[in-house]
């Protein structure tokens, strides 16, 4: 089954649920209150971005992306003055953008997040997606592959996890021990996660990669759910920049763009204006080689 293929059911209460796995994509109580409760508290948010300029979170299992737009909704409203939040997320069967439309249609307060992350909604093409939300001053990154390739292409550093894929039972490639000692392997110190199992594979699989686990009070009908953090002291890695981009052309307005998503100010400099030089051309040409 490609990575496009996410057969979905719905249950008589409204919720999305994945006839691939036999799980629903979030719990009876109220999907956006479990998400802000098990993941975002459960990470420590707002708290652990305090005074950062860039911070990272990674996410296995994107399902309808209702985890990505709580997070947004908070970094919207309380992320740090100027600061970047740069986003990952991995998933082997993406539901149709028709599908997660309706889901996420349950909570109007999202809807301008929600229209924002639809209209960029990826195709079935396997491979990473670049989403970029200017608005948000945030940028996704969704890996539509297997978590064991996704985790060991990734070369970025976590400072949140968000483990939500559907349960240990049903699921299991993605609770998997390899799996969570590459999530450590892809953390940076002082990381912390946050899962809605509390299932003793997962607690021992994240102990023996290096995190320091506990149960918390869970969220609904769930009586508990898992938080971990790995030692060591995160740290914010101070401005970057600036950087002087020599030329507006293409590939200068490209290079700056990259940068900006980054986090990292750049200044342009152009002897006329952008795209007036075009490499000696009168056109600026783009050749795919």
């Amino acid at each position: 089954m490609s990575p496009g293929d996410a057969p979905i059911e719905w249950t008589e209460d409204g919720r999305p649920r994945s006839s691939l796995y036999g799980d629903a994509y979030f719990g009876a109580d109220d999907g956006l209150s479990e998400s802000r409760a098990v993941f975002l508290q459960g990470c420590g948010l707002p708290g652990a971005w305090g005074g950062r300029r860039s911070f990272t979170v990674a996410e296995l299992g994107f399902g309808t992306g209702l985890n990505i737009l709580a997070l947004l909704d908070l970094w919207r409203r309380e992320g740090p003055p100027g600061g970047r939040l740069h986003l990952f997320s991995v998933e082997a069967h993406l539901m149709p953008r028709e599908d997660a439309e309706r889901a996420l249609a349950a909570w109007p307060e999202l809807a301008p997040l929600a229209a924002l992350l639809l209209a960029q909604w990826p195709g079935k093409r396997r491979g990473f997606h670049r989403i970029d939300l200017p608005e948000s001053r945030a940028s996704l990154d969704l890996a539509l592959m297997e978590v064991g390739e996704a985790l060991s292409l990734w070369e970025g550093r976590a400072d949140a996890w968000f483990l939500d894929g559907f349960a240990p039972a049903l699921n299991p490639d993605m609770w998997r021990d390899e799996v969570l000692q590459a999530v450590a392997a892809r953390s940076a110190p002082g990381a912390r996660a946050a899962t809605f199992t509390v299932a003793g594979q997962v607690r021992r699989g994240l102990a023996a990669a290096g995190f320091e686990v506990r149960r918390a009070p869970g969220h609904g009908r769930k009586r508990e759910r898992l938080e971990a953090i790995l030692p060591g002291q995160g740290r914010d890695p101070g401005p970057a920049g600036p950087v002087a981009v020599i030329g507006a052309g293409i590939a200068g307005a490209a290079v700056r763009r990259t940068l900006l998503a980054l986090g990292v100010e750049a200044v342009p400099f152009e002897a006329e204006a952008p795209g007036a030089g075009a490499s000696g051309n009168p056109a600026g040409l783009v050749t795919p080689r």
